[in-house]
């Protein structure tokens, strides 16, 4: 694993480049996580291939890259990987980086040889009359307020995810390397790198481009899969991504092909190894 600087509008984009083969695959990180979210999926990927996983704006490495975020920023910022590293390349997003990894590949399909959306992707269902401001508080608030919050130590910042019921029953090195990487501050002070102005930006973007996103999967020109989960944040059914959503969108998008990866959670989906190898074979096989 090697650090790697790609240069994008308002500054350069942190990137962990895993492995050395010439085949490429980029991969777009959740909400509130990094690059590190994809340790596992890059261990599981052949020899000949090698993983980039982007820092998204405010996130990470990229934490200090200003905005505008949303998903157009972000999408941008994979086609302009995907481009500085030699396109076209496999491209896949876990959660929010779903929906950007899907625009990207809509606005600039010349770039990218296949696409797997990782629960994410899909219009995220929400109430037909609602108060935007007071849902983004309801769904993304809790996250913003775990941004805030400081810890005594490294050790401490990793006890605390340890604990976290999506998490516990799995725990693994690849989580722990994962929190390390998103801890900073001084000792007594450990916090988050990520920005809470990002994740705003970004939660009131998923929130109110339903109708966009569905634009997008219907446009789609590669080919892709979706891998989801049957349990969502917190370790609990119903997953990010409600079965029949996941019905209506395949029988709406002729290239999304949707696949149920048994025993997994929002996080498991990614940072364990079954499933970790699942993508990895999505992104690299026989399409």
């Amino acid at each position: 694993m090697r650090s790697i600087e790609i240069p994008v509008p308002g500054g350069s984009l942190h990137a962990l480049r895993f492995g050395d083969g010439e085949k490429i695959a980029v991969a777009a990180h959740g909400i509130t996580a990094s690059a590190m979210s994809f340790r596992a999926v890059a261990r599981q990927l052949p020899e000949d291939w090698s993983l980039v996983a982007v820092d998204l704006r405010g996130r990470g490495g990229s934490a200090g890259l200003p905005g505008p975020y949303g998903m157009d920023a972000h999408a941008a910022d994979l086609a302009a990987v995907a481009e500085h590293l030699g396109a076209p390349v496999a491209l896949t997003g876990q959660s929010m980086g779903a929906y950007a990894a899907l625009r990207a590949a809509v606005r600039r399909p010349e770039l990218f040889s296949r696409l797997v959306l990782v629960d994410g992707g899909l219009p995220l269902p929400v109430p037909a009359e609602f108060d935007p401001d007071k849902l983004l508080e309801l769904t993304i608030g809790p996250a913003v307020a775990r941004l805030r919050e400081t810890y005594p130590s490294v050790d401490a910042y990793v006890a605390f995810f340890q604990a976290h019921p999506a998490l516990a029953g799995d725990w693994n090195d690849d989580m722990a390397a994962y929190v390390r990487y998103d801890a900073t501050g001084e000792p007594g002070a450990i916090r988050s790198r990520t920005s809470s102005e990002a994740v705003y930006a970004d939660g009131r973007d998923l929130l109110l481009g339903g109708a966009a996103f569905g634009d997008d999967l219907v446009r789609l020109t590669l080919p892709a899969t979706l891998l989801y989960a049957p349990r969502g944040m917190f370790g609990q059914a119903p997953g990010m991504l409600p079965q029949p959503v996941v019905d209506h969108w395949a029988a709406q998008a002729p290239l999304l092909r949707p696949e149920l990866v048994d025993d997994t959670n929002h996080y498991t989906i990614l940072m364990t190894d079954r499933p970790a190898a699942l993508i990895a074979e999505r992104l690299t096989g026989p399409a």
